[in-house]
């Protein structure tokens, strides 16, 4: 099992490995990477800015139920395939904090009247060169966590 170790964007150790549940069988938290028609699935946050989909677990809900969750009550998007390709550790400052990581595939995404704290789907061909440095973006999107994910993505075929 190979940890990827680097600092994130408010200076906390992440470990980050692609395997299944290898910091925690019951995560608090989950990130879904989506792909609807070929464009990357975000959601604009009210406060945090561009993120992909995901949340905390809720009490008695598997990470991929929450995963599933998340993501149709932040982008009214019904998945048709999902797989966790991995799982981080943030190491903050007062907790440690367990997200689960999946890839998602969007089957069909559906209007929505409230799409809780954020301001529903937003969909993007490519993910802009820079990504750190734009203000558009929320910190979850700015760290070593979405380049390695993107890279696994590919590398495993999950883009096909």
């Amino acid at each position: 099992m190979k940890i990827h170790t680097f600092i994130d964007y408010y200076e906390n150790e992440v470990n980050l490995v692609f395997d299944d549940s290898p910091f925690s069988k019951n995560p608090g938290h989950v990130w879904v990477i989506c792909r609807y028609e070929n464009k990357w699935l975000l959601t604009r946050h009210s406060r945090r800015g561009l993120e992909f989909p995901g949340g905390k677990v809720e009490k008695g809900e598997t990470a991929k139920e929450a995963a599933m969750r998340e993501v149709w009550e932040e982008t009214g998007g019904v998945i048709a395939n999902i797989n966790q390709i991995g799982q981080y550790r943030v190491h903050g400052r007062s907790e440690v904090i367990v997200k689960s990581l999946f890839f998602a595939t969007i089957d069909k995404l559906e209007k929505k009247e409230d799409y809780l704290e954020t301001k529903g789907p937003v969909l993007l061909s490519t993910l802009p060169e820079g990504i750190q440095q734009d203000e558009d973006f929320s910190f979850i999107m700015k760290d070593d966590v979405l380049t390695r994910a993107l890279s696994y993505i590919e590398k495993t075929g999950y883009l096909q």
